[in-house]
């Protein structure tokens, strides 16, 4: 180059340092331990649940801590006896709902009916003191149950092995409980977050389905069935045996499902009456055991529930079994059956707190979740959370707080201290029809016709965990789910999306050209927008993803005779870069550089700023080619190419000059 170019170079990038209107600013740096400190609290808590202890006395602090941990002290003081003339009729409510649940349930998962009923008293007390909902009902839930029936019974048969089952089953709960516990306590709740809505949906619709099949032994009166719970062998034992079909069975099976369906179906078309519709599966227990009793149709083919045991929960803290042939099922069935009662009970929980404009803390749930489960362990409980149908009767009933659950659990005492007789002839037949009438609104249909009109990919893993489910194995489906929304946030990261910005006319404003097709493109300067941080996992696509946008660029400029010479890399979203990221960005500079391009960075955030300044990259690419906007960058680059346009060899001179 010749000294006048250079000269009429030099000035002119002087006279654009002069125009330059801001710059850049690089953070101060913060030493190691107070940058790691920020980034675990960000990181665990979010929420700064320690904010409220800030500034307070000794004393204050104590009751604030008792406060968070056990809510009941919160709201307990402004409790009035109004708000318990509504918890009353909710909890009587739900408490007709949950003894017929928590039998039906029991029996899903292969234990004692009484179990249901005990799981439904324990917890209760333990959640209304430690929960932070007001609308949550806690109690046994169809999914738990069938996964604690299918995990462990690969394991143990129920029947040929009862009480080693019933022991193991109290083991995993307690594992659970723990689990859910930890969670909790180590601020770990975003684990639950990777069951994206998608993989929930589908997976309960599956989960729905085999429940609904399995039930076809109780409404067939089968004395013998399939422990697997996939759809071909559960349709294959029950169309092998046709010759046991009981018809008195399925008559009263069909004629109480019937009547199920018809009270909710009446309730959804006239909310105010929602307590028919809860009151409906009690109604049907009274009635079928009143006429069983009566016709003697146990002596007919109908199979009823048989003695149960009266008397409180035992306690049952021995009978945890610790040994190591059924250890690793039992922690198994506990992380998986903790995972996805966590997920129902904490989305039943937030559901409706937003229709009532109050906040829940995720974690302090997982907390009470995971003691009412280690304390139900160890009162002959097994698996509990926050089931959505017991908790849609208790907010439609009104309540106010969860002195409902407290109201519930007296009612469960009371009837497993006088009344438990009365079930001896509850024919099983209409508790399998209470579990279909429950088991048919989790098929959410609806929700999957949405999910195909927005997302295509979120439809597959739906899609994928519901077929997951039903003809392999709940567990099956729902780890087939879970790795396909797994892939898909590794694909968002490995493979994040570029996109080529123009400017929209008669502002300073540059978008997606593909989403604003009547974008201005500015001549000679190829603006690229990186919509993502920039670490090892897509270093390399990013790399070769603007290296084709060059290219691209450079064939399109050729028709018309232009050149290009300025490639501007909007950083905007790149929240953070790590070592691999400046190494691509120096590999880009250089292969810039060797096809007399230069590169220009448009608003870099401060931690991408800090690591580009201590990784000396920002002395090889020169501050002066940094810039707050991507406005503020294309000015500049027309500025420069209106002034004198740059050839080979002058960036070298240039940055001797800086």
């Amino acid at each position: 180059m010749g000294n006048a170019e250079y000269d009429e170079y030099s000035s002119s990038m002087k006279g654009e340092k002069n125009r330059k209107k801001h710059q850049v600013e690089i953070p101060a740096a913060q030493p190691f331990l107070k940058s790691l400190k920020n980034t675990v609290k960000e990181t665990l808590f979010p929420d700064d649940p320690l904010r409220q202890f800030k500034n307070q006395p000794p004393l204050k602090k104590l009751i604030l801590g008792l406060q968070y941990f056990f809510p009941i002290f919160e709201w307990a003081p402004r409790y009035t006896l109004d708000f318990f003339k509504s918890d009353l009729i909710s909890g009587i409510t739900i408490a007709s709902l949950a003894i017929p649940q928590g039998i039906s349930y029991a029996k899903l998962a292969n234990l004692p009916p009484i179990l249901g009923l005990y799981s439904s008293f324990v917890p209760a007390l333990v959640y209304a003191v430690m929960g932070s909902s007001r609308d949550l009902a806690v109690g046994t839930v169809a999914v738990a149950s069938l996964l604690i029936g299918s995990m462990l019974g690969e394991e143990v048969n129920p029947t040929q092995n009862p009480t080693l089952y019933l022991h193991i089953a109290l083991t995993a709960t307690f594992f659970a409980g723990l689990f859910e516990a930890a969670l909790g306590i180590f601020r770990l709740g975003f684990i639950v977050d990777f069951l994206s809505h998608s993989t929930i949906v589908g997976f309960m619709g599956g989960a729905a389905t085999v429940v609904i099949l399995q039930q076809l032994k109780g409404i067939l009166g089968l004395d013998h069935f399939t422990q697997s719970t996939d759809i071909i062998s559960v349709l294959r034992s029950v169309f092998t045996q046709t010759h046991q079909w009981r018809w008195q069975s399925a008559v009263l099976g069909f004629c109480f499902l019937f009547y199920l369906l018809a009270a909710r179906f009446f309730s959804q078309k006239r909310p105010k009456f929602f307590w028919v519709s809860a009151m409906a599966p009690l109604l049907s227990v009274i009635l079928a055991t009143i006429l069983v009793y009566f016709t003697h149709a146990e002596n007919h083919g109908v199979q009823v529930i048989g003695e149960l045991k009266k008397g409180l929960n035992p306690i049952s803290i021995t009978d945890l079994s610790f040994g190591a042939p059924y250890l690793s099922i039992a922690i198994k069935t506990g992380i998986v059956t903790g995972v996805i009662s966590l997920a129902e009970g904490i989305a039943v929980g937030r559901s409706f707190a937003m229709y009532k404009n109050y906040n829940i803390d995720g974690n302090k749930e997982m907390i009470a979740f995971g003691m009412m489960n280690i304390v139900g362990s160890c009162t002959s409980c097994y698996l509990t959370t926050g089931p959505f149908s017991r908790s849609a009767v208790n907010f439609n009933a009104g309540c106010k707080t969860a002195v409902s659950n407290i109201v519930m659990a007296v009612a469960v005492m009371v009837t497993l201290l006088v009344l438990t007789p009365l079930f001896h002839y509850t024919p099983l037949v209409v508790l399998s029809s209470i579990i279909v009438s429950a088991m048919l609104g989790l098929i959410d249909y609806n929700a999957a016709i949405h999910l195909w009109h927005v997302d295509k990919f979120d439809f597959l893993v739906c899609m994928s965990a519901y077929f997951g489910v039903v003809f392999a194995s709940v567990e099956i489906g729902l780890v087939i789910a879970v790795a396909l929304s797994l892939l898909r946030v590794l694909l968002y990261v490995a493979r994040p999306r570029t996109l080529v910005l123009g400017n929209i006319p008669d502002s300073n404003i540059y978008r997606n050209v593909e989403q604003y097709p009547n974008t201005d493109i500015i001549g000679g300067v190829l603006i690229l927008d990186l919509g993502a941080p920039i670490y090892f996992t897509n270093a390399s696509y990013l790399r070769e993803r603007i290296s084709r946008w060059i290219d691209d660029e450079e064939d399109k400029l050729k028709s018309s005779g232009e050149t290009l010479q300025y490639v501007i890399l909007d950083m905007g979203a790149v929240g953070n870069i790590d070592t691999s990221g400046i190494s691509m960005l120096e590999e880009v500079k250089r292969n810039l550089d060797r096809r007399d391009l230069k590169l220009v960075l448009a608003n870099p955030g401060a931690e991408v700023m800090k690591k580009l300044n201590k990784s000396k990259f920002l002395e090889k690419l020169g501050q002066e080619w940094i810039f707050l906007t991507v406005g503020e960058a294309v000015e500049s680059c027309n500025y420069m190419l209106h002034s004198c346009k740059p050839k080979s060899g002058m960036d070298a001179p240039f940055s001797n000059n800086v």
